[in-house]
């Protein structure tokens, strides 16, 4: 299971009407990749549809998408918005990280 914080759903909702994407149609998608400074990095889109080998998760009115491989990694994750003045955006916590960098964007296992 993923979950997804209050602010983390708001800022969504915004981001995703700005691009004209109704919340409840489509897609937030999370997923691991290769790279930054801990070795993978996390990365989040928009989607309009879903694909076969996706998993669906629905929290907080959010309907999020991870490919298998991905999903691996982000078990037991929430997804929350930070937006203060030191503020970095999404956050990711993920209790499967063994070490982050210190941007919070990277991790490692």
């Amino acid at each position: 299971m993923i979950s997804i914080s209050q602010q983390a759903k708001d800022k969504i909702t915004q981001l995703m009407k700005e691009e004209n994407l109704n919340p409840k149609e489509h897609y937030v998608r999370v997923g691991v990749e290769s790279g930054g400074c801990s070795g993978l990095s996390y990365k989040l889109t928009f989607e309009k549809e879903k694909l076969e080998e996706d998993k669906l998760f629905k929290d907080n009115d959010v309907q999020l998408i991870v490919n298998k491989k991905s999903f691996l990694y982000l078990v037991g994750t929430t997804l929350e918005y930070s937006g203060g003045l030191n503020g970095k955006g999404f956050v990711f916590n993920n209790p499967n990280a063994q070490r982050t960098c210190g941007c919070g964007e990277s991790f490692s296992l």
